[in-house]
Formats: structure tokens, C-alpha cells, sequence
């Protein structure tokens, strides 16, 4: 059932007044909702395309989504796991398709090294509990990397082969972990992270739009980068995430080069993501074609916390190690009563129903704040796009809480 012609108006009003000032607001944004059924319950743009642009933000601007990437691939993943390709706790089959990951260190808190005790399996991978950081979050990583430093949006593989932060298992980090899933899932199908997602979940959805490699028509309605200054002013920047950008799409030994990072390597357009995110609302089929992308029992493990045994994970804290990428954040989605927070396979669960979202929802972000959220119960998910640096932007944090609430205000309206 759509939304009542208020509830749209409170929505659009909600997405136009965070673009209000150019300078100092949200140069540009895409919101989407969809329900259910596939279909979009609300879908707005608004501002510019970039700060320097006279270009407005439409519909069909393509954003880099870095993080929301980890959702895709740990569904590629999953299907394998249901096909008995790859399997969950198998420290063995995975260590063998990545021997890289056999003789990792473990990076001490002193920056001495020791030899990993335990395999790494798929499963700790897509929990973030390999070990695994990223050296915008870590000091302790960062300073390991330097002088020289390094960079997970290179596009290079190299920039993932890093140290641990803990023994397999032993913690909760939250890092590259989801790129050595690809790798693992790129070995045992002989394809290319990207071309697999397009041929087993993106095709089947009729999604075009969605891409490690973006085509020219995406590349032409690519949404500009930008970053808040400590004076709260918007500023462009240079694209941190370039080469997929500037590949030659001719020269296919340079495509093949490029790496398909399945941590934060997709260009989507906002509703085409939605539309995977709606496969998830129905356990794994999608209401509008009936394909199957993956079995209700495996959505069902993807939805479940899988790291009972680090109920504070998300209160760990994270530092502005590289502040042109993130602010510091104390916790990650702060909860009133400090319940213990959840992780599945590849998201964040909720343990709040503070904007209405049912409690067994799943939410998770990309660094240039997108944010989306997934609630099976009530039938509804949606994401907020923007690309604005450093990650955590409290503008932007106060939009995606704003229309969380209209969402479900307007749900009840329905009922």
C-alpha cells in the first residue's frame, strides 16, 4: 500500500530542507524506500550533483557506495555456501584457496608481530572476526603501514595484505575482511568478483546499474565527492576511489587488473540497490520477478547475530585516524539501556526500535555516509545516499533518523 500523499510530502520536505544551504547542508542526496512488494514507497534526489555542478541530483546519479558493497558480496558468498562451493567453517578449504592467509602475523599492541594460532574461516570473515582492520580505523594498523602508508581504495590487492589485529576469532574488528571473501570466492568459481555478482544476483534482477566497473553511461552520472571542513563548510575533493573511474574499459588486461574489492568496490544506483535489499525483505526471493537469489534459511543465518560472545563490539570506539576519511565515532549505532549489540553476516543488527524499526532489522553504511537499513517484519528498507567525507556526518546521520521516523509514522497510517 503506497504512502499517503502527506507522508510523501513530509519525506520530500525532510530530503529538501538537509540540501537548504549548498555550503554548508548536503550538496546532494538520493533517498529510496522500497517495501515488500519491490516497489519504491518513496524516492527523492535533491541539491546538486556536486557542489560545483548546476547539474540537480536525480534519480539516475550513480553513487560510490564503498561499504554497502559487503552486503552484495556476502550474498554472493552465501549462494555458494548453499551450492557447497564454499563453506562457512572450514579454516582449511578457505586457507587453501587464499594461502596468502596462512602465515599471517598478528600485530601486538607493543607493534611486535607473532605468528597466527588459528584458521581464518569464511564465516569470521563476514563477521569481522578474522582479525582484519583498516588503517583509517586503527591506529595501531596505520602506524604499522607507514612511512609509506597504505590505501584499501587502491585497487590493488597488495593494500589488503596486512597484519591482524587479534588471533582468528579471538575479537571483533571492523576491516578488510569482506575483500578476502571475494578473493576466497573468485578462486572457487574462476570468475571475477564483479561478473560474478552480475551473473548470479544483478542480471536475475534485471539491474544494470550496479557495477565494480562503472560503464560510461554510469561514469557520466556519477555524483561528485566532498568533504566537511572543520568549520562545517563543504568543499569538492578528489575522488578517493578512482581507478575503476579511470580505467581504460578497451584495454581488458587493465580492467582484469583492477581489484574487485568486495569491501567497497561498487558504483549503484540507488534504487537498483533497493531492489536487492527488497530480495531480502521476501528471504530471498524477489517479489517482482520471482527468482530465487538465495534460500529463507540462509537469509535467516545472514539476519542472525553471529558473535554472541562480543555483546560490545560496537561500543569499542573509533578513532579519526585518517580524518580526511572518518570523524572519531564512540559507538556505532548508540542504544539506549546499552543492550548487547549484534552482528550478522555482513550487517549490523538493531537492538532499537527508537525511530520504529523492528528489532531483528539490519542496517549498515558506506564511507561517504550512505546508511541503508533492512526490516523484514514490518516489510521495509531503504538507503540515504550522499558523497561527503569524513564518514559519521552528523548532518547526515540527523537526515537518515529523520526519515526513519517519517517511514514508520507513515507504515502506521497504512495499517
Amino acid at each position: 500500500m503506497p504512502f499517503t500523499a502527506q507522508t510523501l510530502n513530509n519525506l520530500r520536505k525532510i530530503v529538501d530542507d538537509s540540501c537548504a544551504d549548498t555550503g554548508a547542508d548536503i550538496p546532494g542526496v538520493t533517498v529510496v524506500v522500497v517495501g515488500k512488494d519491490g516497489n519504491d514507497l518513496f524516492a527523492h534526489s535533491s541539491g546538486k550533483r556536486g557542489i560545483t555542478s548546476q547539474e540537480p541530483m536525480t534519480l539516475d546519479n550513480v553513487y560510490w557506495i564503498a561499504s554497502c558493497t559487503k552486503m552484495l558480496a556476502g550474498v554472493a558468498c552465501m549462494q555458494l555456501v548453499e551450492r557447497g562451493i564454499l563453506k562457512l567453517d572450514d579454516g582449511e578449504q578457505l586457507e587453501s584457496l587464499c594461502p596468502e592467509l596462512k602465515n599471517l602475523t598478528v600485530l601486538r599492541p607493543d607493534g611486535t608481530e607473532e605468528p597466527k594460532r588459528n584458521a581464518i574461516t569464511l564465516r569470521m570473515l563476514l563477521t569481522h572476526t578474522a582479525g582484519f582492520g583498516y588503517t583509517f580505523f586503527n591506529e595501531r594498523l596505520r602506524k604499522w603501514g607507514l612511512p609509506v602508508g597504505i590505501d584499501e581504495f587502491s585497487c590493488r590487492f597488495d593494500d589488503v595484505k596486512v597484519p591482524l589485529l587479534f588471533q582468528p576469532g579471538e575479537g571483533w574488528e571492523y576491516g578488510v575482511n569482506i575483500d578476502w571473501a571475494g578473493v576466497a570466492l573468485e578462486r572457487a568459481t574462476g570468475l571475477k568478483l564483479n561478473d560474478y555478482i552480475k551473473q548470479e544476483i544483478l542480471l536475475p534482477l534485471g539491474l544494470h546499474n550496479v557495477s565494480m566497473i562503472p560503464t560510461a553511461e554510469m561514469k557520466s552520472k556519477l555524483a561528485h565527492m566532498h568533504f566537511r571542513d572543520t568549520n562545517g563548510k563543504i568543499q569538492p575533493r578528489d575522488h578517493p576511489f578512482r581507478l575503476p573511474l579511470v580505467v581504460d574499459q578497451t584495454d581488458k588486461a587493465a580492467v582484469a587488473a583492477v581489484f574487485n574489492s568486495g569491501g567497497a568496490g561498487m558504483f549503484a544506483k540507488p534504487q537498483e540497490y533497493c531492489k536487492v535489499l527488497a530480495v531480502l525483505l521476501n528471504d530471498g526471493t524477489c517479489p517482482r520477478t520471482g527468482v530465487k537469489i538465495l534460500r529463507k534459511e540462509t537469509v535467516d543465518e545472514m539476519f542472525k547475530n553471529q558473535i554472541p560472545n562480543f555483546p560490545n563490539y560496537a561500543r569499542q570506539g573509533i578513532p579519526a585516524v585518517k580524518p580526511e576519511l572518518t570523524n572519531p565515532i564512540g559507538e556505532l549505532y548508540p542504544v539506549s539501556g546499552n543492550p548487547p549489540q549484534g552482528w550478522g553476516l555482513t550487517f549490523m543488527l538493531s537492538e532499537s526500535d527508537a525511530t520504529g524499526r523492528s528489532k531483528g532489522s539490519v542496517h549498515w553504511a558506506g564511507l561517504p555516509n550512505l546508511w541503508w537499513w533492512c526490516d523484514r517484519e514490518k516489510g521495509v528498507a531503504g538507503i540515504i545516499c550522499t558523497q561527503i567525507l569524513p564518514f559519521a556526518d552528523v548532518k547526515v546521520l540527523g537526515l537518515w533518523g529523520g526519515i526513519e521516523v517519517e517511514v514508520y509514522k507513515g507504515l502506521k497510517q497504512q495499517a
